[in-house]
């Protein structure tokens, strides 16, 4: 579908960019690889495309050219003893899925897990870490916003359905992600022996004073914007938080509708999803303060899910905030974030997917303030740990620039700087990437430390 959008709606990505090459990793993944070996990684987490595999979304019709690149990849990995992390959706649905109503249709259960048992046919034999879906809440916000540009529906009407489409979204695909878990625990795990888990987007939302009323407002921003998809998962309950979906029943009781507009599971529902993971993935940028009163949206489309919740974010005063705009570097955000789940949810086995800093695209490499996220992360990563917390791995956002969504090549996350001017797509370490590797091989935190010289090489054994 990002295929379709940035070729008839060029203007919805800054600078009308398109992702038709990107950074080419189709032809350039030994490069990448050799980057891996080059800061002493042991793993990389990448996506697979649905649409490289199943052009039409469907299992009738392989892709042998897509599986041929996946297989090539991985291969390439273990080569190096370089363990592969696949996450099965990263956003890109084929366009037939998304023109028969995308993850608002309740089929798209089925349809996930027929792609999710050709993935695992295929590569699950070396690939031992599974990941269903890559952010889910972004997946159902970003599906209101794709409908607006490809399914041409008007802002006007789009506003009166997104948070019926949202909810839908929510619920069908915790479905969907738990149909593939199953599938995986029946038929291949068994004989694979690897493991299925999601990754969810979890900022930390930190009430801005120590009210009772800005402590419901950050705990029901938490519910509304990660809960949702945490909580039928790994809460002992299961199905969606209690405050969220009281807050929506009563809402939509004075709108008038005669059900709640959240979709409740069925008991059988909750029972299937609830536990339906063997990690939580957590993909964390940053802290937001939350209030119940203060900069409070006055212009909120009704019914929606930000009217629903009805809270107000406070900018924080003194945190370094990077060129993306919505991404500070707030103390102790990490560690805030990992310790509320850790409590919430009774201990799960965690993997941070992502984290990481966003710039403009660099001139000169010396990424100052991407050295400092890192080093503040993690040494939160040292305090998760000594706290006991089962934290397995930690990977950066991300290994290179990339397309990065609406911002295009305007936004870059990378520990490699990529010169999209360049037919070769020439990859170049920033000081991040120096820093980086220190880390990793020294396993622990120097603020002093600075690379002398800006030449990568392969360590020995790497």
């Amino acid at each position: 579908m990002w295929d379709r959008i940035t070729h008839l709606h060029p203007s919805f990505v800054q600078n009308s960019h398109n992702a038709d090459i990107a950074a080419d990793s189709y032809h350039n993944y030994k490069r990448d690889v050799e980057m891996l070996r080059e800061m002493s990684l042991d793993t990389y987490r990448f996506s697979i495309s649905w649409p490289r595999i199943l052009p039409t979304g469907m299992p009738n019709d392989i892709n042998p050219a897509g599986i041929a690149y996946y297989n090539n990849l991985i291969n390439e990995l273990l080569k190096y003893n370089i363990t592969p992390m696949v996450t099965l959706y990263h956003w890109d649905l084929p366009i037939k899925l998304f023109e028969l109503g995308g993850f608002a249709n309740p089929l798209i259960t089925d349809w996930f897990e027929d792609y999710a048992r050709i993935v695992f046919q295929n590569f699950g034999d070396r690939v031992k870490h599974f990941i269903t879906f890559n952010e889910p809440r972004e997946v159902c916000v970003l599906s209101d916003v794709m409908s607006m540009s490809i399914g041409a529906i008007e802002h006007s009407k789009l506003d009166e359905i997104n948070d019926i489409v949202n909810y839908l979204c929510a619920k069908n695909l915790v479905l969907a992600h738990a149909k593939a878990y199953y599938l995986y625990e029946r038929e291949f795990k068994p004989t694979q022996g690897g493991q299925c888990g999601i990754t969810i987007s979890v900022p930390w939302f930190e009430p801005h004073t120590d009210t009772p009323e800005d402590e419901l407002a950050a705990e029901l921003k938490r519910q509304g914007e990660w809960g949702l998809y945490a909580h039928p998962i790994f809460s002992s309950e299961g199905g969606f938080p209690k405050e969220l979906s009281e807050r929506i029943a009563k809402k939509s009781a004075e709108q008038g509708y005669t059900r709640s507009r959240l979709p409740e599971f069925t008991e059988e529902e909750k029972a299937f999803i609830k536990g339906s993971a063997d990690f939580f993935g957590v993909n964390h940028y940053t802290t937001y303060l939350v209030s119940a009163s203060v900069n409070k949206l006055d212009n909120n489309p009704i019914p929606s899910l930000a009217d629903d919740i009805d809270v107000g974010l406070v900018d924080p005063e003194g945190w370094p905030q990077s060129d993306i705009g919505w991404l500070t570097l707030a103390p102790n955000s990490l560690h805030n974030a990992l310790t509320h789940l850790n409590t919430k949810y009774n201990s799960p086995v965690f993997y941070i997917t992502e984290n990481g800093w966003s710039s403009f695209p660099e001139t000169d490499l010396n990424d100052v303030d991407r050295v400092n996220y890192y080093r503040a992360s993690l040494e939160n990563v040292l305090d998760i740990l000594d706290d006991g917390i089962n934290l397995k791995g930690y990977m950066a956002w991300s290994l290179m620039d990339n397309f990065e969504w609406m911002h295009g090549y305007t936004q870059c996350f990378g520990l490699y700087h990529v010169d999209f001017q360049d037919p070769a797509r020439t990859r170049t370490p920033k000081k991040s990437a120096f820093v980086y590797k220190h880390i990793v091989n020294n396993r622990y935190v120097d603020p002093t430390y600075q690379p002398e010289s800006m030449t990568m090489t392969i360590d020995p054994g790497h």
